[in-house]
């Protein structure tokens, strides 16, 4: 919490207001700003925040008064079980990477990078201008910005293949982050109570819009090189799936990244299947030692649907991700992104895109690839020496996250708790798996504050684990 004057001063009549009776008149603004040495706007500022708090009343032209003290009583909602009924989908728990943490801890488990690895100065500048433009005050077209379409196109553009046509600027739907582009998706490709392959382990937000949709989920085992070409054909053949989500390029969360071999046999598989790859490009800009090479660069014949977020690597202030979708599968991903929200705040799409065509946002980049690196290897280096009982499959080429898998017969909910007593924020592996999991992990975030503090982290899991494995 930041302390300011007016902190200060709604503290001070908060005192005053405990002892004075219901309907009692505050002094004036001009009496408090020579109580307080304050400025007019500071007393206003406080007087603005009892009322939202609905500690006083204000009445204009006559003052501002102590608010009548209401006996509090229980509130009884039970008539909304029977109105609502039993829920078609059970929410889940907050997942782990949505954590807030108290600032006093070490966070492993978060799905965003630091903001110092973010263009902050950038980004106030953007949103500045954004509120000062035509973007502050018009409404957007419905699939979004025609500058910011073209800037998504030809990001994928300039990755195609040779003979691969590149994406028009109008086969680009903007949304309010990927969360919202993958509900979309899944309602329009797949459709509730239909199948989709889904890797596993997976991100967990596509397991929960997958869920909110209705979507059936069909796990496709994925280790450090992607999955089996031959176990997605077989998934295929033997459900007549017509869709694959998939995160071909650092995988959340293993990190994996297929190869083209790999690469090249599901797309024949899902061209030959008469289906939908469902790319997830979640980690474009978080190359560390590769960069990543979409699928759907590959793919002039719609049978990606492509999702790019701006989210982590911009600002989680700034919500924008693109989906490029072609053919029928476009349009019907459109007409429901207009039932769903209309059209995304075109201060946002007019704040993104000024950041990402600024000629300092290239040199932002390169400067997280720099930083990533020695992060991820400082996290991968503590854990080889402090937990040595933990397994690191691959040490990632990109991404955010190591995967790391525990002794078997390991606690998870246990070590999870342990953790966080001793001031360590991990996250259980279990959130990314569609289906049981298939053995203990955690996701660990290097991406986060505080690197310095990995060895001290690694050392409290270590103790963790063994209080874990006692009697």
């Amino acid at each position: 919490m930041y302390e300011d004057s007016s902190a200060r001063i709604v503290a001070g009549l908060r005192e005053w207001i405990a002892t004075a009776p219901p309907g009692a008149k505050l002094p004036s603004t001009r009496a408090l700003v020579a109580q307080y040495a304050a400025s007019p706007v500071t007393v206003q500022k406080a007087l603005r925040t009892l009322v939202t708090q609905g500690t006083v009343e204000s009445r204009p032209g006559v003052g501002t008064f102590v608010r009548a003290t209401r006996v509090a009583r229980p509130h009884d909602y039970g008539w909304q079980t029977a109105a609502l009924g039993t829920p078609v989908h059970r929410a889940p728990h907050l997942p782990a990477p949505l954590r807030s943490p108290p600032n006093d801890v070490i966070a492993l488990h978060s799905g965003y990078p630091d903001r110092e690895l973010l263009p902050e100065r950038l980004v106030r500048a953007a949103l500045t201008r954004a509120a000062r433009s035509d973007a502050a005050i018009s409404r957007p077209p419905a699939a979004g910005l025609p500058e910011l379409q073209a800037w998504f196109a030809s990001e994928l553009g300039a990755a195609t293949t040779m003979g691969t046509a590149s994406p028009a600027p109008s086969d680009v739907i903007i949304f309010p982050g990927s969360q919202s582009g993958l509900s979309s998706v899944f309602r329009s490709v797949v459709g509730a109570g239909r199948p989709l392959l889904i890797e596993s382990p997976t991100y967990w937000g596509a397991i929960l819009a997958a869920n909110q949709v209705g979507v059936r989920l069909v796990p496709i085992p994925s280790g450090i090189h992607g999955p089996d070409p031959d176990d997605v054909a077989r998934a295929f053949h033997r459900t007549g799936a017509r869709a694959f989500y998939a995160q071909p390029n650092f995988a959340n969360p293993t990190g994996a990244r297929w190869s083209s071999t790999v690469a090249g046999r599901v797309m024949d598989t899902v061209r030959q299947s008469g289906a939908f790859l469902i790319e997830d490009d979640w980690a474009h800009d978080f190359g560390i030692t590769a960069d990543p090479v979409p699928l759907a660069a590959r793919d002039d014949g719609g049978h990606v649907v492509y999702l790019r977020s701006l989210t982590k690597s911009v600002s989680p202030a700034v919500r924008i991700a693109g989906v490029i979708a072609r053919g029928p599968a476009r349009e019907r991903i459109h007409a429901d992104a207009q039932a769903e929200s209309m059209y995304v705040s075109g201060v946002l799409q007019a704040a993104a895109l000024d950041v990402v065509t600024q000629p300092a946002w290239r040199t932002s980049l390169r400067t997280l690839r720099r930083e990533l690196a020695p992060r991820r290897d400082l996290l991968a280096r503590a854990l080889r020496e402090h937990v040595p009982t933990a397994y690191v499959a691959a040490v990632p080429q990109g991404g955010l996250n190591l995967w790391v898998r525990l002794p078997d017969g390991t606690d998870v909910a246990r070590l999870v708790r342990d953790c966080e007593t001793a001031g360590v924020i991990v996250a259980s592996g279990d959130e990314w798996f569609p289906a049981e999991p298939t053995g203990p992990h955690l996701r660990l975030n290097y991406s986060g504050p505080n690197p310095g503090a990995f060895p001290t982290a690694a050392r409290t899991i270590a103790e963790a684990l063994e209080r874990n494995s006692g009697p």
